[in-house]
């Protein structure tokens, strides 16, 4: 009973020109091993954005998927309760901590767990999408760059999303794992990211070539700047 977690630093559907679907979006359906897998969208992060909603549904429809939404605005309690159902929970980009507050509030994050520790199933998402999974993150939920604990901790370590577009992010990451704020861990460009199997690091992939990942991990080497990054292999999809 395989649990699949894939981080992305950005990309997806959201980001495609036409709003098709991505080798990453693929690359998730084809996870779940399923011929029409239930493909639970989370957009919370977004307040539950119609037009995002909508762009999922136009993406994903054409991937031979089963697809529902989980909104909190309206009906939580039931969509709360289908998300022991699904295949594939993907969670859309937007503001990390305000998505998480909302899930605590409505038992989201509880209900992934339990359905994460019953196997199965794939947990995917793109920037504050990926950050959700980890024990911490670079976020700019507050309006500046911070870095924030509080994610699920389905994976350990934290994540840093775009990591080659957004200069300040980088240096707020690399100086919190340095001073102990977050844990090591793992920071992707733009359309690249980072696949978990039973909560173990698996490999790194990305949507086209080029696009990076990053391990940064804290160090005392005098030498390091109180980090130590390692480029990773990249598996592109």
């Amino acid at each position: 009973m395989t649990a699949h977690i894939v981080a992305m630093g950005g990309g997806g559907f959201a980001t495609s020109p036409l709003g098709s679907p991505t080798n990453f979006d693929r690359y998730v359906v084809d996870l779940t091993g399923k011929r029409s897998p239930l493909v639970c969208f989370v957009p919370t992060a977004s307040a539950d954005d119609p037009q995002y909603i909508n762009r999922f549904l136009v993406a994903y429809g054409t991937l031979g998927i089963r697809p529902m939404v989980l909104t909190l605005w309206q009906d939580a309690a039931n969509a709360v309760a289908r998300i022991a159902e699904a295949d594939l929970i993907l969670v859309g980009n937007g503001a990390t901590v305000n998505a998480l507050a909302l899930w605590k509030a409505h038992g989201v994050g509880k209900a992934i767990k339990q359905r994460y520790a019953q196997g199965d199933v794939v947990l995917a998402g793109t920037a504050a999408g990926a950050n959700v999974w980890f024990e911490g993150c670079v976020t700019d939920s507050f309006g500046d760059f911070r870095a924030f604990r509080g994610g699920l901790g389905l994976v350990q370590g934290s994540f840093c999303a775009h990591f080659d577009s957004e200069d300040h992010r980088v240096g707020v990451f690399t100086d919190a794992v340095s001073a102990g704020d977050l844990p090591g861990g793992w920071a992707a460009d733009d359309g690249a990211g980072v696949h978990f199997t039973d909560g173990a690091y698996t490999e790194s992939i990305s949507e086209t070539a080029g696009q990076r990942v990053f391990s940064i991990q804290p160090s005392d080497l005098p030498t390091s700047s109180g980090v130590v990054a390692e480029q990773l292999r990249v598996r592109v999809l």
